[in-house]
């Protein structure tokens, strides 16, 4: 507080590593990236290092965000037309062959415009990866299929590592 007034504008410094969950917790299983940044942020193990931010269906409105970040984790379900449950753990090059025009879902067309939009503007981290897990279920509804659902700890056992070696 300086001359009676609160520090309004004070900066607050960023964890340089940002997990992002992005999904749709009404449609079942659309929801996992959501249900395991719950899981992850309950962890108190990172010491600041390492920001959890439900993005939820947001897209280009979560550009601020990624700002300013060493490392992007990015928690969703993902497509690829492997077997329901199966953990995907993708890298930026990878995810740009999967998103450009083959959106399965609405968020799904938002992150790779987020990323597109994060990349002109100098903005996207210089570490990127995804992990995501293939949806049996994405229609109206709330729960994750049991088959995602017990793919939640391998995806987590996914993020603790690259978190491991990214702190």
């Amino acid at each position: 507080m300086t001359n009676g007034f609160p520090d309004l504008l004070v900066e607050q410094k960023r964890a340089p590593i940002l997990v992002l969950g992005l999904g749709n917790l009404l449609l079942r299983d659309d929801g996992f990236g959501p249900a395991l940044l719950n899981q992850l942020a309950a962890s108190d193990r990172w010491n600041g290092e390492v920001e959890f931010v439900d993005g939820g269906t947001q897209g280009l409105a979560l550009l601020a965000h990624l700002s300013g970040r060493r490392a992007l984790i990015i928690v969703d379900a993902l497509k690829r037309g492997a077997t329901p449950g199966t953990v995907h753990r993708l890298t930026l090059p990878e995810l740009r062959e999967l998103l450009p025009g083959r959106a399965s879902s609405g968020h799904e067309s938002n992150a790779g415009e987020l990323l597109a939009a994060a990349q002109l503007l100098d903005e996207l981290p210089d570490r990127l990866f995804v992990v995501g897990v293939e949806p049996e279920k994405i229609d109206t509804g709330i729960g994750l299929s049991e088959t995602v659902q017990e793919a939640l700890p391998s995806a987590s056992d996914q993020v603790t590592c690259l978190l491991n070696e990214l702190c």
